[in-house]
């Protein structure tokens, strides 16, 4: 098994005289979008910011360990991890049975319901099949959100894209009927300039089969001890505050879920 914990030892003297605490300088690369505020956002000054990546900190600092991000497309996240790019991914990736194949999850770290916004004048009244009949449907490929959509409304038209970012476009644009995402991303672009086009036309139910349990931190098959390390520092900063400190400065209410 590949530990991605890697230490850095300056000597086997330097062991014997400061200790194996002091000599263990560990860093976690960790693998995100940052295209997907508020969780995860590269801003212009090349910045990442947003919940992903205070969590990320927050755990890499339960785990006395130095974080070290690397950004990268959606698409390309999970084969970028079975590649050795990086050594896990916190990128709002959910814990799904189709991805349980090829990655192995920590325990969710929050879990939050998607839902469908639409320009304000749309006449989609609801989220069901029927309501989105005819209409075109914007998310993002390789997302809960474009599974769900492709096997729930399969009277429209579902368009995938590389990321939130471009979808919304497209909706602002007019070029999209609806689309579907988490919540907070939603409600976080309909706060802004960009998304006064638009309104959030409900939310939709969570299927188990599709969305799975929650949103989890993605590591290579087979590495149970970097698992362990980091579902004991989820369980730490829930219990210390830290996360609970993380959680209000972005949401008005407890992200973890029931």
């Amino acid at each position: 098994m590949r530990n991605p914990l890697r230490f850095a030892l300056a000597s086997t003297a330097a062991m014997a005289i400061f200790g194996a605490a002091h000599a263990q300088d560990l860093t976690l690369k960790i693998g995100t979008e940052g295209a997907y505020p508020p969780f995860n956002n590269l801003t212009a000054d090349g910045k990442l910011e947003g919940f992903d990546i205070d969590i990320a900190n927050a755990l890499c600092e339960e785990m006395k360990a130095q974080c070290e991000f690397v950004t990268q497309d959606w698409d390309g996240m999970i084969p970028a991890l079975q590649a050795g790019k990086f050594d896990a991914i916190i990128a709002s990736m959910s814990i799904t049975p189709e991805r349980l194949e090829q990655v192995d999850f920590t325990n969710k770290y929050y879990n939050t319901p998607p839902a469908i916004a639409a320009p304000k004048d749309t006449d989609i009244k609801g989220v069901s099949k029927e309501d989105l009949a005819g209409k075109t449907i914007g998310a993002a490929t390789a997302t809960t959100h474009f599974n769900y959509s492709t096997a729930t409304y399969t009277e429209s038209e579902i368009k995938g894209y590389p990321s939130s970012q471009e979808f919304l476009l497209d909706l602002a644009s007019g070029r999209l009927d609806a689309v579907n995402d988490d919540i907070l991303v939603l409600e976080e672009w309909l706060k802004s300039p960009d998304g006064a086009c638009c309104k959030l036309v409900g939310t939709i139910t969570p299927v188990a089969e599709i969305h799975g349990p929650g949103v989890g931190i993605a590591v290579r098959k087979g590495e149970t001890e970097l698992v362990g390390k980091l579902n004991a520092a989820i369980d730490a900063i829930r219990a210390n505050g830290k996360y609970e400190a993380i959680n209000d400065k972005y949401f008005e209410f407890d992200v973890y879920g029931g």
